[in-house]
């Protein structure tokens, strides 16, 4: 029944409507303080069940059978941002099992041992020996520790209330609290130079994402324009390859990009991009603000239904976006 729902909202050829499914990690195993983040099992599942259910496509052939009405019946893409080890280590002999060619958007910044500032936060709540912890001086708040629960909540509201402060004023947030672990950080989180060209030479495709992940919305055109232009032009050096392929840092529209980093894709040699915004993209979708999806359901049919119930959701754009707030 479900697939035949999904048949008719995602019929194939003019009417099609693309599913991209939107991932950062897959853990070997479990990780009882950060739950939300799949292991690999739990990967190894959904990928089977969108194999069965979808015809999975590269992104970028995906795109162009898009605007050329040509793309199959219930057609889907995988993505992943920001570049993790774990992409090349964990999922990608699971898309390989499962004949699956997915787009990796890598910020560049924290290739070769950088640490990404969310993670800074994880890892010290992970490792702070306190049951207490005092971050006012930083404007964080205090946050008890002494549970599971309190330092899963503590993570939450730390990256929550270091996600849109000033870049600089971020990082010294964050190195400053990395001073309250009580041993030293991981500087493995992120994938090499050579992983990212093992990851290409896999069969997987590599998009930019930036070089330290902004809040394009919250720095200057001039400070974006160089993010995007910087992060394209690095990973082009190191695969020896055109990158043509971009995700919006964060990329809720309206709130973490503009319409004025929408035309800096457009001009910048990029062919498409894609955003945050849950929905599936129809051939009117804007090729430079394409909608992702992430399915959480822990049981086929769950999964499947809620992956029907996006194919009803055209996406959102900043123009949308901004029509509304006015």
């Amino acid at each position: 029944m479900i697939n035949a729902a999904m048949n008719l909202l995602s019929p194939g050829g003019a009417n099609a409507r693309l599913s991209i499914l939107i991932y950062h990690r897959v853990l070997a195993q479990a990780d009882e303080l950060q739950p939300d983040l799949p292991d690999a099992a739990s990967f190894d599942r959904q990928m089977r069940w969108v194999a069965s259910s979808f015809n999975v496509l590269p992104l970028d052939v995906a795109v162009r059978l898009r605007d050329e009405g040509r793309l199959p019946h219930r057609a889907a893409a995988i993505t992943f941002d920001d570049g993790y080890a774990d992409n090349l280590t964990q999922a990608m002999p699971i898309l390989q099992r499962h004949g699956i060619s997915a787009t990796f958007f890598i910020t560049t910044g924290y290739l070769d041992g950088g640490r990404m500032w969310n993670d800074t936060i994880s890892e010290t709540i992970r490792r702070c020996p306190r049951e207490r912890l005092d971050l006012s001086d930083l404007g964080l708040g205090v946050h008890a520790l002494a549970t599971l629960d309190e330092r899963r909540a503590a993570i939450h509201a730390l990256q929550r209330g270091a996600k849109y402060l000033p870049p600089p004023q971020r990082q010294r947030a964050v190195d400053a609290l990395a001073q309250h672990a009580a041993t030293a950080l991981p500087n493995d989180l992120m994938m090499t130079s050579d992983q990212l060209r093992a990851l290409r030479d896999g069969g997987m495709q590599i998009g930019g994402h930036t070089v330290t992940h902004p809040i394009l919305a919250r720095i200057t055109p001039d400070e974006a324009r160089a993010e995007m232009h910087d992060g394209k032009t690095r990973l082009e050096a190191l695969l020896q390859q055109p990158v043509t392929l971009f995700a919006y840092p964060n990329g809720v529209p309206q709130r973490d990009y503009l319409p004025e980093h929408v035309e800096m894709l457009r001009s910048s040699g990029f062919h498409a991009a894609v955003t945050t915004a849950a929905g599936a993209a129809d051939r009117h979708a804007d090729r430079y603000q394409l909608p992702r999806f992430t399915p959480w359901d822990k049981t086929r049919q769950r999964f499947r239904l809620r992956m029907a119930l996006n194919l009803r959701n055209p996406g959102q754009t900043v123009a949308a976006a901004a029509q509304r707030a006015a």
